[in-house]
């Protein structure tokens, strides 16, 4: 369970760390089964070339166009991912940033990153609610370091109480990315920290958080177990795309 002060500084920052989360041997164990499906190719599996981003191979064709972003469907792929995203201790910390109604969403994150050498790409600010479609954009994400997470191979970068930010649509380009040519934005950025890992922490932050990741530098790959809550009383809407798959409730 949360702290009062860790929920304040969740409230405050519109992130919080939980170091230690879950043990080494599930870490491990994870891996194992991000390995497995990357060797036997199995699906669904996103491709960094598939995403534009700078820094991606330029199609599946080119080199490196084989090189896995995310291994979609996570909560389906294996019971021990379903297990862990629906479990005891993660369910009440959910309960108490959310409310004690409280969904998985299928349609978003569900997944493992794999922020591969050589051909990761970098990934722009933006707010993961730019693509989503939820009655209110109140959602809370779990992203688990299943080995350690560092700026040399990709961490994730946040700005505390970005959250609350009034955005202007000249700030943001066609892809709804903080547009790095405004000035504005600029000095926004200033406040921007990387949020350094150890295996087993768990990041927990807020959907309207601004966060961009750079690229893996190192020799290694980068393995996050990531998964995406909304409220009972907060549902996909109908038709988007995050109503594609239905939720799974924590019970």
């Amino acid at each position: 369970m949360l702290t009062t002060e860790q929920i304040l500084n969740f409230k405050k920052n519109g992130y919080v760390v939980l170091p230690g989360f879950s043990e080494q041997t599930f870490c491990e164990a994870v891996i194992a089964i991000a390995e497995q499906s990357i060797d036997k190719l199995i699906m669904p599996i996103e491709y960094e070339a598939d995403t534009h981003y700078p820094g991606a191979p330029l199609s599946r064709a080119a080199e490196g166009g084989s090189t896995a972003r995310r291994l979609l469907g996570a909560a389906a792929r294996h019971p021990l991912l379903a297990d862990w995203a629906t479990s005891d201790s993660l369910r009440g910390i959910l309960f108490q940033l959310l409310g004690r109604s409280v969904y998985l969403s299928q349609a978003h994150h569900n997944c493992i990153m794999t922020k591969q050498p050589k051909y990761s790409s970098t990934t722009g600010w933006h707010r993961d609610n730019r693509y989503w479609s939820f009655e209110r954009e109140d959602l809370v994400s779990a992203w688990l370091a299943l080995g350690d997470e560092t700026p040399e191979n990709g961490c994730l970068w946040v700005v505390p109480n970005s959250q609350r930010w009034e955005i202007e649509p000249h700030q943001l380009d066609n892809n709804q990315f903080l547009n790095m040519d405004s000035a504005k934005n600029k000095d926004l950025l200033a406040r921007a920290t990387p949020v350094a890992l150890n295996q087993g922490d768990l990041l927990l932050f807020h959907s309207n958080l601004f966060h961009a990741a750079g690229r893996n530098t190192t020799d290694k790959t980068k393995f996050s177990l990531v998964f995406t809550y909304h409220a009972g009383d907060n549902p996909p809407i109908r038709g988007s795309r995050s109503a594609l798959k239905e939720g799974i409730p924590l019970v």
